[in-house]
């Protein structure tokens, strides 16, 4: 079988995780694969992933091979798998539009980005690069934000034909027109803001589930994470978070019983800690009532490496989107992007999302 050819548009932390996994698992079989949620979907390993282009901003990594651009500042990201092989792949300058929060250019270079000086490639460039280099899927990795640049790549990828699959929070799949024009196109596309495989928003989930299923009632909840690495940084700035707390905030609520007053639930990024680089920690609290009406409580702590920790999911959509394309299915891939994603176009409880990809993954679900 031919590799699954996919392209990335932001070379951060995400990428470097991700990158680091294809290369990582290839050495690995079924009995060693520790941290994935799925081995082999559709005939395809981890390893049978292949970086056939790449877009990004800054001139610390515009212009290097791909595997070598994913270990530059400022990335900051475990390293799990020094050894990458060349990929061959030179990263092209991206499209800055607003990709680049404008507070991050008071920051020292280790932590923010250094604008290359190369010129931004057109639409027509960006969707050359693609058909040339034959991708099939194209990642969206752009900082928290990114509007304008999250829809200049969905643009490129309907004009070149090829699958996207959004793991920003920006909203392309969970918006019915972004979603129509796929659709039309024929073009399958999974988003919208990758949920990690076992991060704040997937703990959260469960635990509102659970409240739910155990008759109790959840009257106040908050979600606050803090984090070291450009993404928080670049949160910082408070008018780049509407979607993002959106996304999360969502994702919760849809699970549980009753939806909470808009004063009862907070969830969203909280502050940037420059000594956690990649590390996330979320402080998660619960109040709610049991039999009687008698009052408790939960509190959480959970720390995990940020960007390792979307990674695996990732490969399971890049391979979901591969089996869409084979199949002939276009427009938004419901199941795995409940399953995958924080703001899907539909959300389903995570039990009904994980049995909807496996139907979809044996090919008794279309969507």
């Amino acid at each position: 079988m031919d590799n699954i050819k996919i392209a990335i548009a932001g070379l951060g932390n995400c990428a470097s995780s991700l990158i680091q996994g294809i290369e990582y698992y290839k050495n690995k079989n079924i009995s060693n694969a520790i941290g994935l949620m799925h081995w082999e979907i559709g005939g395809y390993t981890p390893g049978d992933i292949e970086v056939v282009a790449a877009f990004d901003i800054d001139k610390r990594k515009v212009g290097m091979d791909v595997a070598d651009a994913i270990f530059q500042l400022p990335n900051c990201t475990t390293v799990f798998c020094e050894n990458i092989q060349k990929t061959g792949t030179i990263v092209k300058m991206g499209q800055v539009l607003d990709g680049m929060a404008d507070h991050m250019k008071d920051y020292d270079e280790k932590h923010s980005f250094i604008l290359a000086d190369e010129i931004s490639l057109s639409k027509e460039d960006v969707v050359n690069e693609l058909k040339i280099s034959k991708a099939e899927v194209l990642l969206n990795y752009l900082p928290v934000g990114s509007e304008k640049a999250t829809r200049f790549y969905a643009e490129c990828a309907l004009e070149a034909g090829v699958a996207f699959i959004n793991n920003m929070p920006v909203f392309i799949a969970s918006d019915s027109t972004w979603a129509n024009k796929f659709s039309d196109a024929g073009i399958p596309i999974i988003g919208d803001d990758i949920k990690a495989q076992l991060g704040a928003t997937i703990t959260h989930r469960t635990l509102a589930d659970l409240f739910s299923k155990r008759g109790v009632k959840l009257e106040r909840t908050y979600q606050l994470n803090t984090g070291g690495n450009t993404d928080f940084l670049n949160m910082l700035n408070r008018n780049r978070l509407a979607s993002k707390k959106i996304s999360k905030t969502e994702a919760v609520q849809s699970v549980t019983a009753q939806r909470l007053d808009d004063d009862n639930i907070h969830i969203g990024p909280s502050d940037y800690v420059p000594w956690q680089k990649d590390n996330k920690v979320c402080f998660l609290r619960m109040e709610g009532k049991l039999f009687g009406d008698v009052p408790m409580d939960i509190e959480l702590r959970l720390s995990v490496e940020d960007s390792p920790n979307s990674a695996g999911v990732v490969i399971d959509a890049i391979r979901c989107c591969k089996l869409a394309l084979e199949r002939g299915i276009g427009g938004v891939l419901y199941s795995p992007s409940a399953y995958f994603m924080k703001h899907p176009a539909k959300q389903f409880t995570d039990d009904e999302a994980f049995n909807m990809t496996e139907e979809f993954i044996a090919g008794i679900r279309d969507m």
